[in-house]
């Protein structure tokens, strides 16, 4: 597809891809002022992805962990802007739900951009969350 994707048929696409049929991941549509897709990746452990897709580009991105529970957030946040080319095709952010700050994994793409390449951005977050939980939640970082 070279069309300009929405939500809506972005979400048909990925019903109908080969991934979503060997049970991969499933998605749906969470409406509100402007919808959102729910992307389960089901072989990462169920992790939710949240997808937007503007006019701009498509954003996917999952919730890691509370801010509030990392030990020297001023020293992990100094780590995480430095470190930020060591994770391909994401980068880390800070994102608030029900006024609590999460850290949050994230990538972009053009609206343009083939089924294929949004399935290996999906893939890629996912796998990129799960190291990050995995390998920095609980790391002794130096202090700044």
């Amino acid at each position: 597809m070279t069309d300009i994707w929405t939500v809506r048929s972005l979400k048909a696409a990925l019903d109908t891809s080969e991934p979503a049929k060997a049970g991969e991941f499933s998605a749906r549509i969470l409406e509100g002022a402007d919808p959102v897709l729910l992307v389960t990746m089901h072989q990462h452990g169920d992790l939710e992805l949240f997808v937007n897709v503007s006019e701009a580009q498509i954003a996917c991105s999952t919730l890691l962990w509370p801010c509030d529970e990392q030990e020297d957030q001023q020293a992990f946040n100094t780590f995480l802007l430095k470190s930020q080319k060591l994770v391909p095709l994401s980068n880390f952010g800070i994102g608030t739900v029900d006024g609590r700050d999460y850290y949050e994994l994230f990538g972009e793409l053009a609206t343009s951009s083939p089924l294929n390449t949004v399935v290996i951005e999906l893939r890629t977050l996912a796998e990129n969350a799960i190291d990050a939980a995995t390998d920095l939640r609980h790391a002794q970082i130096p202090a700044a």
